[in-house]
């Protein structure tokens, strides 16, 4: 199993913010082996489109309060 690296939005998205630019910081501080698992009020569909033409995959997961749970992993090459 790789290892993860958790970035939680929710309070960045409560409070008004937009937590794109620490989303692709995270993204490029991921080391060899390793995946981002973003926790967010919602579904982030938009970054799917931003993040598997750069070799991303994600799977996402409702959890029970309501926000989701979504891992992105690069793709084989």
């Amino acid at each position: 199993m790789a290892q993860e690296r958790v970035l939680d939005v929710r309070a960045t998205i409560k409070a008004g913010g937009e937590p794109f630019d620490d989303i692709m910081q995270a993204v490029r501080e991921l080391g060899p082996g390793e995946d981002l698992v973003l926790l967010a009020p919602f579904d982030p569909v938009p970054l799917y489109s931003v993040l598997g033409p750069q070799g991303f995959a994600h799977t996402s997961e409702a959890l029970p309060s309501g926000d989701f749970r979504v891992r992105f992993a690069r793709q084989a090459s």
